[in-house]
């Protein structure tokens, strides 16, 4: 199986092209991807993954992700080799994106941290009265997962 999930920040907006077969779009873009542990008094660190959207996915990419924007991608590995003009060989590994997710929270720019809470219903992200589902969960309710 080859399945990867990633989270990170994109290092630059992503850059669009067509091929010159069947001028299907692919879209390119990098993500910082924090690792997960620091040694102490060591700085945080990040792997910078390469990502290649084609088609549907890749346009959405180009025309909604942005250079910072926390993003979540679904997609495989990669490895591709090619010779360069000077005749060396060349390898690259990189994901290529099948789902694409936003995963910075939308806020309002006036509203502080606590409002952020506030906004989901309280800090148990319980449903509100005001709520229009056919259904309530209250922070006592047992559910089943």
């Amino acid at each position: 199986m080859n399945k990867v999930i990633l989270m990170g920040r994109l290092t630059r907006d992503p850059e669009v092209r067509y091929t010159q077969t069947n001028n299907t779009l692919v879209a390119t873009f990098s993500l910082a991807v924090n690792r997960r542990f620091v040694r102490e008094g060591d700085a945080q660190t990040a792997d910078f993954i390469n990502i290649v959207a084609w088609g549907k996915t890749g346009e959405f990419c180009s025309k909604y992700f942005k250079k910072g924007q926390q993003v979540a991608i679904v997609g495989r590995i990669q490895t591709r080799t090619w010779e360069d003009q000077s005749g060396q060989k060349r390898y690259t590994t990189e994901v290529i994106a099948e789902e694409t997710y936003f995963a910075d929270s939308k806020r309002d720019p006036n509203a502080s941290a606590n409002d952020f809470g506030n906004s989901f219903g309280g800090d148990n992200g319980a449903s509100t009265s005001g709520d229009t589902s056919d259904f309530e969960v209250s922070s006592g309710d047992d559910l089943p997962f």
